[in-house]
């Protein structure tokens, strides 16, 4: 039998059938999700239904032939004694909920839908302008059935929605976001990650189709497999412990079929984002050039040409009694930008006031309609009378619109580059690498050229002086120095060795490397870090809670205030309550109304309010990825400028977290020898850092007194006692280590050569680990881990800022204060277990404060999950960087300013933008209305308003930007030299 294909079908079918609960629920529908491929290269995915009323085998016969002449469905079977239907079917024709009511329809009921997995997508939204805007994409993703969670982000124009996928999936969210008058393209479907996308030649036929699925489904490592005819693609889903998108293309292109030989090549989608921007750019820039076409002949008609004499008479000319050839050019230039031009936002206002929404394409639709409709009035007036005289207001219509696209470009420039700090992480990584091919004795047998995206887990890259690191990996040979400062911010190049990891994207400086690739694809750290900011940039900020709140009434409050407007300017002048004079020769009593409407309808702008934050969160959370700090969110961000309190962690966050043995003593009969063993037997099973340290002294130790042998006996009963030590059998012996909490607990006497020994270390700042073999202290180990050198200067810059700083740890009272004192720290909690520490951060917060826990292991995750605003080390482990808020990329304590001070700096920027959008708002209505009217004769035409409306949106994107010239208030070097 081939290993190879049963490994291959077990990746297919096992893997998944492992997942499945051993007792299924008696009631509801289980679903197996991951879907299976028939012999046409259809989807399928298989449903179970629990059913009720099943009496017989014939009603189980009826069921089944009922459900196989549904369009869809592949096979049915039905079991009368266990009321269950298992149906196989084709997802892009027929989903499960329609198979559910086809069976309650046949007089059979059908549980409702128990919870199932979750899937999540990735959608480009396209048309957003403001928040009314992403709340109408929102509600048109809650209608869908199916759709569980929906988040929309104005800024990054992105939606995430979590949907269950028996009841819909990507095509039919997007249908009902283009159905709500927006463009939507799927930017990933949640489960793209060991997806390799190939493009065949040589594939034509459904017998080559059928040929390349089966010969893929019998390869190692390969999960799932979907084709594409008529692209001529295929998406393989596979285990990158076993395969990769080289073996794959390898493996197509040494198949043959009959005479078909096929070619397989990678197929990079291009970037869709970068795509998209260029794209809507130059849609703004080219309506625009477009309107002004014909607005600038508008203008010149209506404001310049009529005071040259020859023209002005010229234009003045009567064509049929009062239409004059100057009112007719007007109308024929202005009604392509009325009704071409302008289209965008009469299809706007129809979307959202079908949603029940109102937008800021209804503002512009409202205030141009009125300007362009009540000029036709007059030119219709004029053509049918021989003594009306009027004005038309031609012009303000076609430049509020021209006005209106040229700030819509201006914003849409101004906003692209609110992701560049993104965007130039997301270029770091190289296009190619230098792949080697190894022998068995590590002998180079070839070297070649490929492209980054075909590296492989466990390949070998050479990596030369001057060139990026394609991808993570351990050094395997050579030596040299590595510019990290693209990922962590770290300016001064990282010596690298064999056993060394490098991350994807940094710079090789002087050495030649040979690179184990361990990480690959998604699974980069620089992935991680795009992906981790992406989410950040796509959560809202509680701050944007405002803006959400008054974007529900302000369209329809606008509306309002220009009809009041209008009113308040044309009954007054018809009743002869304010002077002639304040009324232009030019205009009566209802176009002087009219034009202050319209002012009134688009000088308000609810796009400012709507980006005030989220451009600010996009340039803020991009900035500190390149600064070595990952913010997850407008919620971590808004949180972290309200700390008033740092708790520290000690052992490796204040300190190094590398400790060292620095001496050993016995205080029994037992041998140097036979102490190390019992000591390293017990402590092989911890992961705690000073657990790791004793092993590897006692290691040297046992060399130096015994034997080299290698072997570690095993200890058995192995119990983890947290924050105090461990225990085990080793051998006939029950091994005690730890601390003397672990000693007490245990009885274990402590004698006073044992005390003095331990007093004398702690006041050294050292800890001290006690070893205990069958209840009497057997020797002790002093473990010292020394402070990192920035902990001082960070500790006293946070106390400049108005923040104090506390230390909790695990480790004795003695050896916690003197870490303490040495790096500034005046409040300590020792002897504290995880849980312990995160009710010291509780009890913090009772007193009113907003608490930011600092910490690298997992003894930390309870309490960064307790604080306001937890920030990990990024050396430490996986368990704390998940529950974390904020991420130290680069380990360095000075990064926990950075956070702090750049989310005040960011605060600040969304106030001002606030301020700015609001006070805009709260002034510009006033003065368009024409208050100041009466008492200076100043007055805001309405193209001036719209041409203001326009300037306040890209005022705030630009506002954001400056964001971007943020520079870290604490700088290392230049504090350690001032020290």
């Amino acid at each position: 039998m081939n290993l190879n294909s049963v490994n291959g079908r077990m990746a297919i079918n096992g893997r998944n059938d492992l997942k499945e609960p051993l007792l299924q629920s008696p009631h509801g529908v289980a679903v197996d999700n991951p879907p299976q491929i028939n012999d046409k290269g259809k989807k399928l995915r298989t449903v179970k239904f629990k059913i009720r009323e099943i009496k017989c085998a014939s009603c189980a016969a009826s069921i089944e032939s009922m459900l196989v002449n549904l369009n869809g469905v592949v096979t049915a079977t039905v079991s009368p004694l266990e009321g269950q239907a298992v149906v196989e079917y084709v997802p892009d024709l027929v989903m499960a909920k329609q198979i559910k009511e086809t069976i309650e329809d046949a007089g059979f009921p059908v549980d409702d839908f128990l919870e199932q997995e979750i899937a999540v997508c990735r959608l480009r939204i396209k048309g957003m302008a403001c928040t009314s805007c992403s709340e109408s994409v929102e509600r048109a993703l809650q209608t869908v059935d199916g759709v569980k969670k929906a988040v929309v982000g104005l800024a990054l124009e992105e939606a995430k929605v979590h949907f269950d996928p028996n009841l819909t999936d990507t095509n039919h969210i997007i249908e009902a976001i283009e159905d709500a008058g927006f463009g939507a393209d799927l930017i990933s479907s949640g489960n793209d990650a060991n997806k390799a996308h190939l493009k065949l030649e040589g594939m034509n036929s459904e017998e080559d189709v059928t040929f390349i699925q089966t010969f893929l489904e019998s390869a190692l490592g390969v999960n799932h497999v979907e084709m594409d005819l008529a692209e001529k693609k295929v998406t393989v889903s596979y285990d990158p412990d076993l395969t990769g998108p080289r073996s794959l293309i390898q493996y197509i292109n040494e198949a043959s079929n009959g005479p078909n030989i096929y070619r397989a090549s990678l197929y990079a989608p291009p970037k869709r984002r970068e795509t998209e921007q260029q794209h809507e750019i130059q849609m703004y820039r080219n309506q625009f050039f477009v309107s002004c076409l014909f607005s600038v002949p508008v203008f010149l008609f209506s404001m310049v040409l009529p005071m040259l004499p020859t023209v002005g008479i010229w234009l003045d000319y009567k064509i049929h009694n009062m239409l004059t050839i100057g009112m007719l050019l007007r109308w024929i230039f202005c009604t392509p930008v009325q009704f071409i031009v302008g289209r965008r936002f009469y299809l706007g206002s129809y979307h959202a006031l079908r949603l029940k929404s109102a937008n800021m394409d209804v503002l512009v639709a409202l205030g141009t309609n009125a300007a362009y409709f009540y000029s036709v009035y007059i030119a219709i007036k004029a053509l049918t009378s021989d003594s009306f005289e009027g004005q038309d207001f031609f012009e303000t219509s076609a430049m509020l619109i021209s006005f209106i696209l040229l700030g819509k470009y201006l914003e849409v420039v101004a906003k692209g580059k609110t992701s560049d700090a993104l965007a130039k992480l997301t270029d770091l990584a190289p296009d190619t690498a230098h792949l080697l091919t190894l022998d068995g004795e590590g002998n180079v047998i070839s070297e070649m050229n490929i492209s980054t995206q075909l590296i492989q887990r466990n390949d070998i890259i050479k990596i030369f002086p001057g060139e990026k690191v394609p991808v993570d990996g351990i050094v395997i040979d050579g030596q040299s120095h590595v510019n990290e400062s693209m990922i962590t911010g770290e300016a001064i190049p990282i010596s690298k060795r064999p056993g060394d990891k490098v991350i994807g994207g940094t710079m090789n400086e002087n050495g030649c490397l040979l690179v184990k690739a361990t990480h690959v694809g998604s699974e980069t750290a620089l992935s991680q870090i795009v992906q981790l900011v992406e989410a950040a940039q796509l959560a809202r900020a509680p701050v944007q809670k405002l803006a959400d709140q008054i974007s529900k009434f302000f369209v329809p409050t606008v509306v309002v205030a220009a009809f009041v407007t209008w009113l308040g300017w044309f009954i007054p002048g018809m009743a002869g309550l304010y002077p002639k004079h304040w009324i232009p020769e030019v205009m009566d009593e209802f176009e002087l109304a009219l034009q202050f409407g319209i002012s009134v309808l688009v000088v308000a702008c609810p796009c400012a309010l709507g980006l005030a934050t989220p451009t600010a969160v996009m340039v803020a959370t991009g900035k500190g990825a390149s600064q070595g700090v990952l913010i997850k969110g407008g919620n971590a961000l808004e949180k972290a400028h309200k700390v008033k309190t740092v708790v520290f962690d000690k052992t490796g966050t204040l300190t190094v977290g590398k400790p060292k043995v620095v001496s050993a003593v016995l205080f029994s009969h037992f041998s140097m020898e036979e102490f190390c063993d019992m000591a390293t037997a017990a402590e092989a099973n911890s992961e705690h850092p000073i657990a790791k340290a004793v092993v590897e002294h006692a290691k040297k130790l046992r060399q130096k007194f015994g034997s080299h042998a290698e072997h570690v006996a095993e200890a058995k009963d192995f119990e983890v006692h947290t924050g105090a030590g461990v225990s085990g059998k080793v051998g006939d012996k029950i091994v005690l280590v730890g601390n003397k909490r672990l000693m007490r607990a245990y009885d274990v006497p402590v004698g006073p050569d044992v005390e003095k020994y331990v007093s004398e270390n702690e006041q050294l700042a050292r800890t001290c680990v006690l070893v205990a073999i069958d209840g009497k202290v057997a020797g002790a180990f002093a473990v010292t881990d020394p402070v990192k050198p920035e902990a001082q200067i960070v500790v006293s810059f946070l106390h400049s800022m108005g923040i104090s700083s506390i230390m909790v740890t695990g480790d004795n009272w003695a050896t916690a204060a003197a870490i303490a004192k040495e790096v500034g720290i005046k409040k300590v909690f020792a002897e504290t277990d995880p849980l312990g520490k995160a009710d010291k951060i509780k009890e913090l917060q009772l007193k009113g404060m907003t608490v930011a826990m600092v910490g690298d292991g997992i003894n930390d995750s309870p309490a960064l999950a307790a604080a306001d605003v937890g920030m990990a080390i990024g050396a430490g482990t996986d368990v704390a960087i998940e529950a974390a808020d904020i991420v130290l990329i680069k380990s360095n304590l000075e990064d926990v300013v950075t956070a702090i001070d750049l989310s005040r700096k960011t605060m600040y920027r969304i106030r001002l933008n606030y301020v700015w959008a609001l006070g805009y708002n709260v002034l510009g209505m006033p003065i368009a209305a024409g208050i100041l009217y009466p008492f200076t004769g100043i007055r805001l035409p309405p193209w001036l308003a719209g041409a203001c409306m326009a300037a306040s949106s890209l005022s705030v994107v630009c506002s954001s930007l400056l964001l971007q010239s943020y520079k870290k208030p604490l700088n290392l070097k230049d504090s350690q030299a001032q020290v």
